[in-house]
């Protein structure tokens, strides 16, 4: 309803009838208190009061809704476009978590004298590896080494192929090295069917006195890659 109008029509339409707001409030049922509160718009008859006293003074009722309906048909399409966006963007979400849904693999592997955490996650568009927590479980932990160095390679076609690697120089034993390694390699150009058909390898390397151990690790998947639909 446009307040203003229906105020100024009410206190215009009582004063030509020459009533005053307790004379016009009687002829409507209602208070004079009431009908106060119409003209100073604090609060605006029953549509049924409007309608009748539309009808008593040949007003049309519709002049004095239009503006509200106005406001609801503004308020429907605004409403509307909302609703509209929220729903394509649900859809964008979902779309786009479907898309980039990762699948996660554990590597692990086979030697015996290392452990490690490692994982593997992958979708369609990329694949990513971490490892880190490798342990020696050899028996020589007290052994200091002058340089030891940690390579992750990719066995393709018995060529090794660096990913990522780790050396220091300076007198240390093999566990405090392992302690500082981990690799995070994220979208790496490889895919995780690749690297569970070529395998993956980390070779270590220590070196005391001019003499060198190279430990081979295999990396194994717990299980096969299969790509999320």
């Amino acid at each position: 309803m446009n307040q203003d109008k229906i105020k100024e029509f009410i206190k215009t339409s009582r004063i030509k009838s020459n009533l005053s707001q307790e004379k016009f409030g009687q002829k409507y049922g209602v208070t004079y208190q009431a009908v106060s509160k119409w003209e100073t718009g604090k609060n605006l008859p029953d549509i049924s009061i409007l309608r009748k006293i539309c009808e008593d003074y040949n007003k049309d009722i519709n002049e004095l809704l239009s503006n509200n309906i106005k406001k609801r048909r503004k308020y429907f399409f605004f409403t509307i476009g909302i609703i509209i966006i929220l729903v394509s963007l649900c859809l964008y979400m979902c779309f786009k978590e479907k898309k980039d849904d990762f699948e996660f693999k554990q590597i692990v592997t086979s030697c015996e004298e290392f452990d490690l955490f490692g994982s593997m996650a992958f979708n369609n568009n990329k694949t990513s590896i971490y490892i880190s927590n490798i342990t020696y479980c050899g028996v020589d932990k007290e052994m200091v080494y002058d340089k030891i160095s940690c390579t992750l390679y990719e066995n393709e076609k018995d060529n090794k192929k660096v990913i990522d690697s780790y050396e220091v120089n300076n007198n240390i034993t093999l566990e405090e090295f392992l302690k500082n390694v981990s690799f995070n390699i994220d979208e790496y150009s490889n895919n995780c069917q690749k690297y569970y058909q070529n395998g993956l390898i980390l070779e270590i390397e220590a070196t005391s006195n001019n003499k060198t151990i190279t430990y081979n690790i295999p990396l194994e998947f717990k299980e096969n890659c299969v790509y999320p639909s």
